[in-house]
């Protein structure tokens, strides 16, 4: 691939490939993100967190993702050309090149840092532990059918920090709520991954999908079912009432319709399905903002 391919785009063109490549043409990314983010910061401030560090995560959120999107493609550029989904991504299109990338990366790893720098030295150091994730991911998909757990490590790391921001702690509460969000962090990528599964299977890209085969589904549902399992465990432990069980009750309808919908394996279906996942964590994010009213 060339270095670059932009010389015979005009500069609006080259700003719009740059936000496709960061992905912030699709903000489904940062909301699946942000959602457990705002969880965490909600119940580490005990319904009442700081606006400034609020600001500070939800533009964290928004920039991290960007960054880890840059990375992927970066990391998955021969790949996706192979795969009907990703093929017109810029990287992979041949639209941007990887010099592009790197510029992509560097702007956005600044402007992570000077987030981080306005937070407390523990907050500082679990950042680092995220870079690391964040680069690593996109390479076990080579070498092992599990990249959506490393996955649900790395949408599920905002929750500590979340933690050790306002408590300079990270308390075994934000443990458990990491190991919930790392349950439906599985399932709805699986989702995801249901969908380029033909293609991946072709390529011998590995995947929990590939991985899952015909049972599929039934994990998806066994991942789902922990993932509230243990929401409605630290519900109780943190007593919150009837609000924050009506928005699992509503989450759980949702997941069981999602599941429903990716019953033919149907491709659209699947990400689909794989997009409505928000609606889960609003819900549940909903829940537990009222809980606290």
């Amino acid at each position: 691939m060339s270095e670059s391919s932009t010389t015979n785009i005009s500069l609006k063109q080259y700003l719009w490939q740059m936000i496709r490549l960061m992905r912030l043409d699709r903000p489904i990314g940062w909301l699946l993100l942000m959602w457990p983010t705002l969880w965490a910061l909600w119940i580490a401030g005990d319904g009442a967190p700081p606006p400034f560090i609020v600001v500070i995560f939800v533009a964290g959120v928004i920039i991290t993702r960007a960054a880890g999107c840059v990375i992927n493609d970066y990391a998955d550029r021969d790949f996706d050309l192979h795969v009907e989904r990703t093929r017109d991504r810029p990287l992979a299109s041949g639209v941007l090149g990887t010099r592009d990338a790197i510029i992509a990366g560097v702007i956005l790893g600044v402007m992570a840092i000077v987030l981080v720098l306005q937070l407390n030295r523990l907050t500082l150091l679990l950042s680092l532990a995220a870079v690391f994730i964040a680069v690593s991911y996109p390479f076990l998909k080579r070498y092992t059918h599990l990249p959506q757990i490393w996955l649900g490590i790395a949408f599920s790391w905002g929750i500590p920090m979340a933690f050790s921001a306002l408590t300079e702690t990270v308390p075994a509460i934000a443990w458990w709520l990491l190991v919930a969000n790392l349950c439906w962090t599985v399932a709805y990528d699986t989702m995801y991954a249901m969908s380029d599964r033909p293609d991946d299977l072709k390529i011998g890209v590995k995947s929990t999908a590939v991985l899952f085969g015909r049972h599929d589904l039934a994990f998806i549902a066994l991942f789902y079912a922990a993932f509230f399992v243990i929401l409605w465990w630290l519900g109780i432990r943190l007593g919150f009432g009837g609000y924050f069980n009506l928005g699992l009750i509503i989450a759980i309808a949702i997941a069981s319709l999602l599941v429903f919908q990716c019953r033919h394996r149907d491709r659209g279906a699947c990400f689909r399905a794989f997009v409505s996942n928000s609606w889960i964590g609003g819900t549940i994010f909903f829940g537990l903002l009222l809980s606290y009213l």
